[in-house]
């Protein structure tokens, strides 16, 4: 298919570019930057006001298929990252069964052969996540894994997850870290403080995350691998990687929207949408995240998408915690970071594309002649509210539901197809 992209505000740090031009794609390619094709397929103009990043990258989220597709399946899941301007996902492995062996991995390539997009599973660290055994890391990679993780709970023995990290480096491999010490947290399920107290409910202290983000530093700076952190929620864990990539430790980590924007006061309405793991915290956790995306320390931006049923979320302290957030993602960004004036459109590509796929050890998309044609349109101007009966995700557990934000994706391009117009 032939389609020009006219007049569009182009914005690829990768190729020093950030200007209003055309883009022609044809065959999947992009063919052209900057003349025109009036006879293309199909013409969409920008007026000068759309702006044309490379494809976004969600390297975190719960696609719950194999065995859990009552959340979400790999196709709905597609659908809602399409929407939210993500040509490409990795999908973590804590399915039923868990995604362990080539098997699993094999069936989660093919069904994503159907979605237009690129879903790419992670493996786990353990066979079964259940924290006794290392998986044929071997065998996964022939597969075209490039990326561990048990998220859901951390590998608990400390030796094995030293094990697992010297193997990765003979495998060329990343582990992704989730940093919850489970026996800290004790069956809390909210943070553990003030808000926790009011609601009388149990806490989950943010040394849980503190503890773990240590652990994982330390080991795999013991055997010179690199580790990457998930959804970094706490000042204190912010600390230790800023001081740890300081030190020259291979270490990478991430966040989500949430918990640059919300505190767990949004926890004293007793609606478990705002449950998530780790919680969010406090006004010093939410402002230490937010810095640390400005200044580096934290490398990229993602969900976390994590569905659940209407059912499984009505009993706030019983439900289980995850929200979703593929289709907010850039608008909460935008909204929170660049309209505030606190980040360049740059600077949001390098966090939400350029980078994820970078730590995960993927090819880089870019908007240059000859490069795949892979792009996400978005209007910054375009005020929404978030409806979650909208959503195209199958669970409606947005924590940013009744949201009024500025900015959305309106038409995501993966290998010069349109597999999203809004």
């Amino acid at each position: 298919m032939k389609i020009l992209f006219r007049n569009v505000r182009a914005v690829d740090p990768q190729m020093g570019l950030d200007c209003v031009t055309n883009i022609y794609s044809e065959d999947g390619f992009i063919r052209s930057i900057g003349s025109d094709e009036p006879e293309a397929d199909r013409i969409i103009e920008g007026e000068g006001r759309l702006v044309a990043v490379p494809g976004l990258f969600d390297m975190h989220v719960h696609f719950r298929d194999p065995g859990l597709t009552y959340k979400e399946d790999i196709l709905t899941g597609a659908a809602a990252a399409k929407a939210g301007g993500f040509t490409g996902v990795a999908c973590m492995p804590n399915t039923k069964p868990p995604i362990d062996s080539p098997e699993l991995v094999r069936y989660v390539f093919e069904k994503a052969e159907k979605t237009g997009i690129n879903v790419i599973p992670y493996a786990c660290v353990t066979k079964g996540m259940k924290g006794e055994e290392l998986c044929d890391y071997e065998a996964l990679k022939a597969e075209g894994l490039t990326a561990l993780s048990d998220d859901g709970r951390p590998v608990e023995n400390a030796e094995l997850m030293r094990k697992a990290l010297e193997l990765s480096v003979d495998n060329g491999l990343i582990i992704a870290s989730h940093c919850e010490d489970l026996k800290i947290i004790n069956g809390g399920i909210i943070n553990k403080g003030e808000v926790s107290k009011k609601l009388g409910v149990r806490g989950m202290d943010r040394a849980s995350e503190d503890y773990i983000t240590a652990r994982e530093i330390a080991l795999a700076a013991s055997c010179g691998a690199r580790i990457h952190i998930c959804h970094v929620s706490t000042y204190g864990s912010v600390n230790i990687i800023r001081a740890a990539k300081r030190d020259g430790v291979k270490v990478t980590c991430e966040t989500a929207p949430h918990y640059f924007t919300y505190t767990d006061e949004k926890l004293l309405t007793r609606d478990a949408d705002y449950r998530m793991s780790p919680p969010l915290r406090t006004e010093r956790d939410r402002k230490a995240v937010e810095e640390a995306v400005l200044d580096g320390t934290i490398d990229c931006i993602i969900t976390d998408h994590a569905p659940h049923s209407a059912e499984e979320k009505a009993d706030f302290e019983k439900a289980p915690n995850g929200v979703v957030g593929l289709e907010t993602s850039l608008a909460v960004t935008l909204t929170q970071l660049y309209h505030t004036g606190k980040i360049t459109l740059s600077k949001l590509v390098e966090i939400m594309s350029v980078n994820p796929r970078r730590i995960m050890g993927l090819p880089a998309v870019k908007i240059a002649e000859g490069e795949s044609s892979e792009l996400c349109i978005f209007d910054p101007d375009l005020e929404w509210e978030v409806i979650p009966a909208e959503l195209h995700s199958k669970s409606k557990n947005s924590v940013f539901k009744g949201e009024h934000l500025r900015g959305r994706n309106v038409c995501t391009v993966c290998r010069g197809r349109i597999v999203y117009e809004l």
